[in-house]
This record gives structure tokens, C-alpha cells and sequence, in this order.
């Protein structure tokens, strides 16, 4: 997977960040979303993100949030990319961009999800993200069938979300996966309990990965 880039999500623990970030994936992932498990505020403080390594970019994961208040925070914790994992519309990603806030928006995914759901999204949007449709906002460890993606005929780069793990990212359906995703986006593959990732599976991931290329 040449150039693949990888995004750990839910890091909460400031240690367990440390650990991740000097494996140093391209992306670590942030849940400002208080109905989230791996809620995030509380355990980080804006000093600390300004800490981790300049190459690694810092994504602040909202949900239904409004646009004032994730002005507010992407200020406070000085966040590179903002990522909407809710409902939000067209409208609020333009409000966003003109911002100056640089976008994913995240699309839960089923056996009815349609990908022309994305075309509105596109001039305000630098990535997509697709995660399997659960009972929560992410997090659901479960994957989507991925021969969907065969519909997806977007210039948008993606994220490709939703139960990955180290059994799935290394097998044959992976590897066919057309088109290819911009980058992985792990999470609770990746975890010994919500908030808490396993260092060694991340090392030996981004070690799978960066092999690869």
C-alpha cells in the first residue's frame, strides 16, 4: 500500500499518547464528543498537544457540534484538521472552511448507503471518511463490506474506518481494495480498553505499513 498514511484515533491517556506519537503516525485523532467513550477533554491540555512532533497532524473528532464551539476548541488545542462525525450539513462544512478549518467529514456505511450522499460535500471537504454504521459515533469494531467501495468515484481522498485490525489490514481483501484509501484510520483494533491503545499492536502496524512501501 504505497504511501499509505495512518491515523490512530481516541487517544486520551496523555502517557499513551507519548508512546503512539514516537511511533509517529501521520495523524492521531482526538474525540471532542462528550457522549464518547474516549472523550478527550479532561485528560489533554492544549500544552501538551503542542508537545507532540511536528510531523504528526493533530485531528479534533466532533459530532453535531456547533460551528462556534469547534472554532473554539480547534484555537485552544491548535488542531490541523477537524473531523465531523455526526449529521452535520454542506452548509456548516462551507462555514467551517471559510473558517479556514481544514475538513474530513466521516460517512457511516451500510448495505443502503449510497455514495452520492458525498457529492455535496465535495468543494468544502480535503478527505472523506468511511466507517461502518453501529450504535455509536465510531468505535464499533465492526467493518463494512468493502466491495461498496467500488462505487465511490470521488476526486475526495478517503480514510477507510470501521474494525480494522491487524488480521484484516494484511489480508487479500485489503489488498484489492479499490479505490485504494488515502489512509487507515484504528482505533478499537487497536485497544486494550476505550482511551487505552496497545503500543506494540501500533508499532507492529505502522511497521506492517511502512514496509509495504
Amino acid at each position: 500500500m504505497k504511501d499509505l498514511k495512518i491515523k490512530v484515533c481516541g487517544m486520551r491517556e496523555p502517557e499513551n499518547i507519548r508512546q503512539v506519537a514516537a511511533l509517529q503516525p501521520d495523524y492521531m485523532g482526538f474525540i471532542f464528543y462528550e457522549g464518547s467513550k474516549r472523550y478527550c477533554e479532561g485528560y489533554i491540555t492544549p500544552e501538551f498537544l503542542a508537545e507532540l512532533p511536528a510531523g504528526i497532524q493533530k485531528v479534533g473528532v466532533f459530532v453535531n457540534e456547533t460551528t462556534v464551539v469547534i472554532q473554539e476548541i480547534v484555537k485552544k488545542y491548535g488542531l490541523d484538521l477537524v473531523q465531523l462525525h455526526g449529521r452535520e450539513t454542506p452548509g456548516q462544512c462551507r462555514e467551517l472552511q471559510e473558517a479556514g478549518i481544514r475538513l474530513i467529514k466521516a460517512f457511516s456505511v451500510d448495505d443502503r448507503f449510497s455514495f452520492e450522499n458525498t457529492l455535496l460535500y465535495e468543494r468544502y471537504c480535503e478527505f472523506f471518511l468511511f466507517d461502518t454504521r453501529g450504535n455509536n459515533y465510531g468505535g464499533n469494531g465492526t467493518v463494512f463490506d468493502w466491495e461498496m467501495l467500488k462505487g465511490y468515484y470521488s476526486p475526495i481522498p478517503y480514510f477507510l474506518s470501521g474494525g480494522l485490525n491487524l488480521e484484516n489490514l494484511q489480508s487479500k481483501e485489503f489488498e484489492k481494495l479499490r479505490p485504494k484509501p488515502f489512509a487507515i484510520d484504528v482505533n478499537s483494533g487497536f485497544e486494550m480498553e476505550p482511551g487505552l491503545k496497545d503500543v506494540g499492536k501500533v508499532k507492529e502496524l505502522i511497521s506492517l505499513i511502512k514496509n509495504k512501501n
